[in-house]
């Protein structure tokens, strides 16, 4: 019998001993080369020995990377149920799923996937009884599925349709227009777009774009000087109008809409994770300029529709829930309130010409109100379950809206509803192998470290005995105005399934309370984030959900770094950590791509008071000799050009230098793939690779928790 054998006969012969201890001793991590690398930061030195693994595309990185990955394939693979996992959770994936409706000329637009497409494929149907015509296949885009179809928008005329790509999971994307009478692809292509709108205006449309990086910088550069334009159809690229730049300040975002009449040009402006402002310029005036409408970046502002020269925008402008205002155009210190601030947070407005439908949201969870124009109640849009509005959209020539809503046991269901008779319709359920009725979601209410109120949602199977052995997922992110509301992922079914509670807690820094619980989280105020979600778990031991020795926890970007603060501020409450594409450096993060604009968040280490405090918790730094931290997956993608791999690469390189226990400390980097941002359609990752990740993200963290696959 070989040693992997006898391994497995141990597994099944001494079910108290955890995989962790079973595998630690087997398990040689690369060595991973060291330089001499310091840094001073207002007279603290701090070391960077690991910084070579910054250059993500040379040959050594490269190197490392594969023999990371096969380490981690070796520990994966002796997992007895791995298979199995994989298979259930792909079955569970294919069923077909549709986003809500949008209508252009005659035609309704919508995404599509028959169950296990790798990508949504962009559909038309004319009429809402007509039969469907593929209008794009990203499918066929690429052999391996990673080409991404991004966005798309339609002239107002339904004549032509304007749609982005991306490649390998890159923010950078490319524009292609087609014409949706012949589905015949134009030659029109526009290159080096980064966060750009498409917005027609005629035989053009709007976007925004950087200047043509550097070879050897495109993943990793940072991103500089973004600049409107307008492109003409039949034209080249070179050939476009510039609209707007900034010369003097490079490290702005603009982005540009233009109003459904196709009078106003909508200018919106940031510099870091919040503020907006916002400047309008009338088209019907040749050779006008700007005028704002919002002025500064201590606000955020959105225009919905406008009624002539009033525009509607939605704004937090002297509010911290939201309020839908009307600005005149012609004169924008003249302001009407049309929706004033509520108890809830206001997240979307839609507008026809008789309503204005406002989704809100009241502890975390969707609410559905109709107004008049004017502003005055009208009625509630009752719905299904406790759960999210996905999407909001309106169809102004018969004045009905469509929404698609879920909730964490109830795939994304589209719902149409006629606003004048108040009647409500399913207009598309998924169907899928899983029976949501023997699942219950809860909302609870704990205090955290300084006694605030911290909602958090918890699902499982009914009748599981609360005797505090039960594993348990805790899944977090606490940032950037985020509310984190009750979503469906397939592949928590797998754990639930399984005997797993899935918690989800709605930390500061995000958005559920408004403006002032997303300032709660920010920059000094951080540490917020994690003493919540430290309160969260201490939580569920105490409610007897749980123990320690039962809890993995799981957070994606700036939840990757909740993750990786947490395991190192209480490494003793956690069993397993799953940090996935994670800011781990938080002295460098700035440095790269687009870091630079999360300063509003996080400050930078640039300046000395946000150092020291950035110092004190950022991940990487704070990974201790000899400290019993929990067995751990990092997750990334080699062309992550939004949080860059080097922050997981850097973090579990000195954990394995560092940490000298039993628990496996293991990254999983997957080629060819990036952030793999979520979406409407799920994530831009093709479905092959979602399934394969998540099944060994779930693999790993029941194994760790003693979990069995049934």
């Amino acid at each position: 019998m070989n040693f992997k054998s006898r391994l497995r006969t141990l597994t099944l012969c001494l079910l108290c001993i955890s995989a962790s201890d079973i595998y630690s001793q087997a398990i040689e991590y690369p060595t991973t080369r060291k330089v001499t690398q310091t840094d001073d930061y207002f007279g603290t030195t701090v070391s960077d020995p690991y910084r070579w693994l910054e250059d993500d595309r040379s040959a050594e990185t490269a190197d490392w990377v594969r023999r990371q990955n096969e380490v981690t394939e070796k520990y994966l693979s002796s997992i007895p149920f791995r298979k199995k996992v994989k298979e259930r959770l792909t079955q569970l994936w294919n069923f077909p799923k549709q986003t809500a409706p949008g209508k252009k000329g005659n035609n309704y637009f919508f995404y599509a996937n028959d169950g296990l497409q790798n990508q949504f494929v962009l559909k038309k149907i004319n009429g809402l009884t007509g039969k469907p015509v593929d209008v794009l296949d990203p499918n066929k885009w690429s052999k391996d599925g990673t080409a991404h179809l991004n966005s798309y928008t339609v002239s107002n005329d339904g004549k032509y349709l304007a749609y982005s790509m991306s490649k390998a999971g890159s923010d950078w994307n490319e524009i292609y227009v087609v014409n949706t009478e012949n589905l015949q692809q134009l030659p029109d292509k526009i290159e080096w777009l980064k966060f750009s709108s498409i917005s027609w205006r005629g035989n053009g449309f709007y976007y925004s774009r950087y200047n043509t990086p550097d070879s050897s910088d495109v993943l990793k550069g940072k991103n500089q000087f973004h600049k409107v334009y307008f492109h003409k159809l039949g034209t080249l690229q070179k050939d476009d109008s510039l609209v707007f730049e900034d010369k003097e300040h490079p490290l702005r975002n603009f982005s540009a809409g233009v109003t459904d009449d196709e009078r106003y040009l909508i200018l919106y402006a940031g510099e870091s994770s919040h503020g907006i402002e916002v400047q309008l310029k009338d088209l019907s005036m040749p050779g006008s300029g700007f005028k704002t409408l919002v002025p500064g970046f201590d606000s955020e502002s959105s225009v919905i529709g406008n009624d002539g020269k009033w525009i509607f925008m939605k704004t937090n402008k002297e509010t911290s829930r939201y309020k839908l205002v009307a600005v005149n155009a012609e004169n924008p210190s003249e302001v009407r309130t049309i929706i004033p601030e509520s108890d809830d947070v206001l997240q979307s407005v839609v507008m026809s010409k008789n309503f204005l439908v406002a989704s809100y949201m009241k502890d975390a969870s969707s609410r559905l109100k109709v107004f008049s124009v004017e502003g005055k109640f009208l009625y509630d849009i009752t719905l299904p379950t406790l759960g999210t509005i996905d999407e909001l959209v309106i169809v102004e020539d018969d004045e009905s809206i469509f929404y698609s809503y879920s909730s964490y046991t109830m795939p994304a269901t589209i719902f149409r509803y006629e606003l004048k008779a108040k009647k409500q319709t399913t207009f598309f359920k998924p169907a899928l192998d899983f029976n949501d009725a023997e699942y219950v979601t809860s909302e609870v209410f704990y205090p955290s470290k300084d006694g605030t109120k911290i909602p958090m949602f918890i699902t499982h199977r009914k009748g599981i005995k609360m005797d505090g052995n039960n594993p348990v997922l805790l899944f977090g992110y606490g940032g950037f105005n985020v509310s984190k509301t009750p979503d469906f992922k397939l592949e928590r079914l797998v754990f639930m399934e399984n005997g797993g509670i899935f918690a989800a807690a709605c930390l500061r820094g995000g958005g559920e309370y408004g403006e002032a619980w997303h300032q709660a989280g920010t920059q000094l105020n951080k540490q917020n984030v994690f003493d919540d979600f430290i309160a969260a778990a201490e939580y569920l031991i105490r409610e007897k959900y749980t123990n320690a020795g039962k809890i993995a926890i799981g957070g994606r970007s700036n939840g990757g770094l909740l993750v990786g603060a947490c395991m190192m501020q209480r490494p003793d409450l956690f069993k397993a950590a799953l940090p996935t594409v994670g800011v781990m450096d938080m002295l460098r993060y700035h440095k790269f791509t687009i870091g630079w604009a999360w300063k509003g968040d996080f400050g930078s280490s640039e300046d000395e008071v946000n150092f020291r405090n950035l110092y004190s918790y950022s991940p990487l730094h704070n990974i201790r000799d000899g400290q019993p931290y929990p067995a751990t997956l990092v997750i990334t993608g080699d062309h992550d050009d939004r949080v860059v791999p080097a922050h997981s690469f850097k973090f579990i390189a000195t954990l394995q230098e560092k940490y000298k226990g039993p628990n496996p400390q293991l990254i999983r980097i997957d080629l060819n793939s990036g952030h793999a941002s979520t979406t409407i359609t799920g994530s831009s990752k093709p479905v092959d690779k979602q399934i394969d990740e998540f099944s060994d993200i779930f693999v790993f963290t029941m194994y760790q928790l003693g979990m069995k696959s049934r």
